[in-house]
C-alpha cells in the first residue's frame, strides 16, 4: 500500500513539459543582469507553482458552471419555486429601470449647463 501513495503523490506533483517550458522562458525573460542561475531556477520554479494554481482555479470553476449548466438543464418539479427564488425583489426591479432613464436626464442636464456656461 505504501507504494500506492507513493505513487498517487508522484502523479499530483508531476508538471506537464510545457508548463515547465512557460515557466523558465518567462524566468529568463525576466532575468536581472547578475542573477545566478540558481536564483532564475527558484523564479522559474515560482511561476511554475503560480501557474498550475491558475490552472487548478480555472478547472474548478468550469466544474462549478458544469454544474451549474447540468442543474439549470434538468426538469425540476417545483417550477414555481425556482422562479420565486430566482426573482428578484421588485425594489431592484424598479430601480434597475428607473436608472438609465435617472441618468439620462442628469446627463441631458450637465449638457445643458455646459451648454449655457459657453454661451
Amino acid at each position: 500500500m505504501a507504494n500506492k501513495n507513493n505513487y498517487s503523490k508522484q502523479a499530483k506533483k508531476q508538471v506537464s513539459d510545457k508548463t515547465i517550458e512557460e515557466a523558465n522562458n518567462i524566468a529568463k525573460g525576466t532575468q536581472k543582469p547578475g542573477q545566478t542561475k540558481e536564483q532564475t531556477k527558484l523564479i522559474a520554479q515560482g511561476i511554475q507553482k503560480g501557474i498550475d494554481q491558475y490552472k487548478k482555479q480555472q478547472k474548478s470553476k468550469a466544474r462549478e458552471l458544469d454544474k451549474q449548466l447540468k442543474k439549470a438543464k434538468s426538469p425540476v418539479a417545483n417550477t414555481s419555486e425556482d422562479s420565486e427564488a430566482n426573482e428578484p425583489p421588485q425594489s431592484s426591479k424598479k430601480l434597475s429601470i428607473m436608472l438609465p432613464w435617472c441618468l439620462l436626464l442628469i446627463s441631458w442636464a450637465a449638457f445643458t449647463a455646459y451648454l449655457t456656461r459657453m454661451a
